[in-house]
């Protein structure tokens, strides 16, 4: 079938970024990471700061937060809260490693005058929980199995007033919604479907028929770890089969490489963290 990019339309959009001065992986906290793989942080400065101008080049607005030393994963500036109209529900790191970046994001937030619901379960923001506004009157999506509670689940519907489908994920290599799924647009999704349980399967295929599934290869180049403004979808440049259908399907895929924070288990979507 051919489609009409016509059909697809670019909405701007705010984000919130973090510079990876201070990364680096000092711990393994997800089956990506090695301490015993060096990163190059001069490299990992540069692919972040031709990220951000990616996005500032499609016309969207940027809002950069400071990084502080001893947090090296602040650059995955998604997982530090989850706003749905103006509402911010906060995360609750599931490793100690992490836990001190929740108070960070916090007051970034408090700074702006948002309103904050303090989580009392674990949940790790963006990572796990997408929002697709125009799908079935408005929907969360919630991942669980390896970080996030579900039991912050019906804590997030609470604050954010919104409905939350659970999807569990089964593969340790997909241990955040954000790596095995990407939210293409308001109401369509991209996904690897091997990511997630049976049932959970069964729900995707019926909550979104028109889908853009993924392989494994382009998954494992976290080629769903995507941002995307519902025209434009900027992924990873090694995940060139997605990109492919993402074509077919009326997207513009925006190729860009981020091979050091690969290495943290992260990708585009993990840098970013959408302000609704």
């Amino acid at each position: 079938m051919i489609v009409n990019l016509a059909q697809r339309t670019a909405r701007p959009r705010t984000y919130l970024m973090c510079p990876p001065e201070h990364f680096t992986v000092e711990y393994a906290i997800n089956a990506w990471m090695d301490p015993g793989t060096p990163v190059d942080v001069e490299l990992a400065v540069k692919q972040w700061e031709r990220l951000r101008e990616t996005f500032t080049w499609l016309g969207h607005t940027v809002h950069v937060l400071p990084p502080e030393p001893g947090l090296p994963d602040m650059v995955f500036a998604a997982n530090g809260a989850f706003m749905v109209d103006g509402t911010v529900y906060g995360a609750r790191f599931a490793n100690r490693q992490r836990a001190a970046e929740a108070s960070v994001h916090r007051a970034f937030y408090a700074a702006h005058g948002w309103p904050f619901v303090a989580p009392t379960r674990v949940n790790e923001g963006e990572g796990d929980f997408a929002y697709l506004p125009a799908a079935h009157g408005g929907l969360i999506l919630a991942g669980y199995g390896f970080r996030t509670e579900p039991a912050a689940h019906a804590e997030a519907q609470d604050a954010l007033g919104r409905p939350v489908v659970p999807l569990r994920l089964v593969d340790p290599r997909f241990y955040h919604l954000d790596t095995a799924l990407g939210a293409l647009d308001d109401g369509n999704v991209a996904y690897f479907p091997d990511a997630f349980a049976s049932s959970s399967q069964r729900v995707l295929r019926q909550l979104f028929p028109d889908a853009v599934l993924a392989n494994e290869a382009d998954a494992c180049a976290f080629g769903l770890n995507l941002v995307s403004d519902g025209l434009n979808v900027v992924l990873s440049a090694e995940a060139t089969g997605l990109a492919a259908r993402l074509a077919a399907a009326g997207y513009q895929p925006v190729l860009t490489e981020l091979s050091e924070m690969k290495k943290g288990g992260g990708s585009v979507k993990c840098c970013v963290a959408e302000l609704r």
